[in-house]
């Protein structure tokens, strides 16, 4: 009975919680179970298994050119986007941030990439690479220069999706980081304009620091997107030409909802899995240490 008295705060804690957990359990952990239990069997068309095969999914997808290659195409993709998205939106914050005429108009444009889908971007983005009426071929001709098969050609494709997924991504970012600006306190920036110092040693010496944390904030959650992308590439080129834009997501998608292999896709789906937790715990361990908070 006193047992039951003092935990009657955790009792309520957890009904409070329940609703949570409930979710949480039926659309994360047990899609998790389930992912692991499938990557050591093989199964059949619906998804169920019919034979313990232990490690062999493993040393199969590790052993493939495919897997590999998606894996090559993946890691170039998270570089070729996460720090110029990152940067850009940076750039457009501390520009927006400025206590200039008709800034919010500017706010409204920087951001409004935010109010579009996935798949409408993808779509709009299409039509600019198309080689023949797309725009940026018409402006190549208009300089005299040959025009580009964008998302034909494998030495472009990637730099094509990545460009896409720069261009969707800079409104969340900017955005973020723009209020993050908007927190350091002014009276910093009086004080060192009173102290003689410029606009890029206040950039550098308060505005940079102070908004470490929310660059660490934009940079994980950058990453972790950047790993799971999937639309874009779906609409813009179903992982081709020649597997050149066939990132692991779209891998796994193909491996269980084409070739049935439920299997493998389970496999690969927890070596992504294993792949992002060790970059972000990389990042928390490394990225972290030059995060200053107020």
């Amino acid at each position: 009975m006193k047992l039951w008295k003092r935990t009657v705060n955790v009792r309520v804690g957890l009904l409070y919680l329940l609703p949570s957990i409930i979710l949480f359990g039926l659309f994360v952990f047990y899609p998790m179970a389930k992912t692991i239990y499938l990557s050591f069997f093989l199964t059949n068309q619906n998804g169920l298994p019919v034979y313990f095969n232990g490690l062999e999914n493993y040393t199969f997808i590790f052993s493939s050119d495919e897997f590999r290659n998606s894996m090559k195409a993946t890691l170039l993709f998270v570089v070729y986007t996460v720090p110029v998205s990152v940067l850009i939106a940076l750039i457009m914050a501390i520009l927006a941030n400025e206590k200039l005429k008709g800034v919010g108009f500017y706010r409204t444009i920087f951001s409004s990439t935010m109010g579009i889908s996935v798949a409408a971007s993808a779509v709009v983005w299409l039509f600019l690479f198309h080689p023949s009426v797309g725009a940026f071929n018409n402006i190549l001709k208009t300089v005299d220069l040959p025009a580009v098969q964008w998302l034909l050609d494998p030495d472009w494709a990637l730099l094509s999706v990545s460009l896409t997924t720069i261009w969707m991504n800079i409104g969340f970012n900017f955005l973020v980081i723009l209020g993050g600006l908007q927190n350091i306190d002014e009276s910093l920036y009086e004080s060192a304009t009173i102290d003689g110092a410029g606009y890029f040693t206040k950039l550098r010496r308060i505005t940079i620091p102070l908004l470490s944390p929310t660059l660490f904030f934009i940079i994980t959650i950058s990453l972790i997107n950047a790993f799971q992308s999937f639309g874009q590439i779906d609409i813009l080129t179903k992982g081709g030409p020649i597997q050149s834009t066939n990132l692991v997501v779209y891998s796994i998608y193909k491996e269980a909802f084409v070739n049935y292999q439920f299997g493998t896709a389970s496999a690969q789906a927890i070596v992504l899995f294993g792949v992002v937790l060790i970059v972000t715990i990389l990042q928390f361990k490394f990225g972290e240490r030059k995060v200053h908070y107020q």
